[in-house]
């Protein structure tokens, strides 16, 4: 459980049906990041790794309430560098949003990571996709670097630092 609110667990090709309708319901998401969504495009999503990973290194996560796909995560672990955690996708269904569900699951997540040692999180937004950049500066992502090409626009890249939890030592 997330929170009391949702259970968390790895997606599968079972659940793609639901995973592609969540992602049918947030079409300003793919005005930005074309083409739309297909039960293929998300199922060689679940499995899709940077150079140098392992599928060890990925995890490919909904969140529900009760048996509804909520929101999903894709995150890649020591990736780049071996303190930092990538979110390589991060969606809301359309119904949940502007309630503070994506936020409150981003910072259970970022907890957690740090907690497991990862220092950083990076991610990249689709140049001129103002709910997603709104969305990961709410969240403490800052823009780093520069502008990254690609074939429809370009990806900014955003970091947020995870500050190692206080010592819980006692005088």
């Amino acid at each position: 459980m997330v929170d009391g609110e949702y259970t968390a667990r790895r997606l599968t090709a079972a659940d793609a049906e639901a995973l592609l309708a969540l992602c049918r319901g947030n079409a300003l998401f793919y005005r930005y990041h074309p083409p739309a969504a297909t039960r293929e495009s998300l199922l060689q999503d679940m499995t899709a790794l940077p150079p140098g990973k392992t599928a060890a290194d990925k995890y490919y996560v909904g969140f529900f309430a009760e048996e509804r796909l909520i929101a999903v995560l894709d995150l890649i672990l020591r990736y780049p560098e071996e303190q930092t955690a990538f979110i390589g996708f991060f969606m809301v269904e359309a119904g949940a949003q502007g309630h503070g569900v994506g936020s409150r699951l981003i910072g259970k997540i970022l907890r957690r990571l740090r907690d497991h040692g990862v220092r950083r999180v990076r991610l990249a937004v689709d140049r001129g996709n103002p709910q997603s950049l709104a969305f990961w500066r709410k969240n403490g992502f800052e823009r780093t670097g520069e502008e990254i090409p690609n074939g429809f626009s370009a990806y900014l890249p955003m970091e947020r630092p995870l500050q190692p939890p206080e010592s819980r030592e006692t005088v």
